[in-house]
């Protein structure tokens, strides 16, 4: 069998095909990172500023806060849209934004970056998933909670104090001692 050499011309090197599950009114799963995650903590040294942020987006696109969780680079939440919404882009572009706009310019920036004005902050894009089902969903809010105990951050998921497991606490979703340092079978590893 003879392989025969590509010509650019002819065969350009496809684009990534990114397909986003655009639902109205859906609930959704999101992991967002840091561009630099390698000993960074600049999410929880600035979480306040994340909340504010996210409060003035949400104001301007509601949209409900099931599950969050805030660690040192990156972010884990489950959020459901308005009916007939399903512009989750938008919230993620203005949250990204905001933050990064709020914040000193001290990132390092790749020339390509500098080249199009953009801060080194955030990865460009963010991985999300469509709730499926009721099960789906409980799975994915015990994973936003379990998230600081998987990464060794804590060893209960109720010392973690950037995410909303205190808050489901309080309205009698989780037990207090829910997990403790073991993973939940219901936790998958998105």
């Amino acid at each position: 069998m003879r392989i025969l050499p590509i010509e650019a011309e002819d065969d350009p090197v496809p684009m990534p095909d990114y397909r986003r599950a655009w639902h109205p009114g859906g609930t959704y799963f999101f992991t967002v990172n840091l561009l630099e995650r390698r000993g960074n903590n600049l999410l929880t040294r600035h979480v306040d500023v994340l909340r504010e942020v996210v409060g003035t987006v949400r104001r301007r696109y509601p949209f409900e806060i099931r599950a969050w969780v805030v660690l040192p680079d990156h972010l884990h939440c489950v959020i459901a849209l308005p009916a007939g919404d399903a512009d989750f882009a938008t919230r993620w572009r203005l949250i990204k934004t905001g933050f990064s706009k709020a914040l000193p310019r001290t990132e390092r920036l790749s020339g390509v970056r500098a080249k199009r004005g953009e801060r080194g902050i955030w990865q460009r894009r963010f991985w999300e998933h469509l709730i499926r089902d009721e099960a789906d969903l409980r799975a994915h809010i015990d994973y936003v909670h379990f998230n600081p105990v998987k990464h060794g951050l804590v060893a209960r998921v109720s010392d973690w104090p950037y995410s909303t497991f205190g808050r489901l606490v309080a309205l009698g979703t989780y037990p207090g001692d829910w997990a403790g340092s073991e993973m939940p079978t219901s936790v998958g590893s998105e």
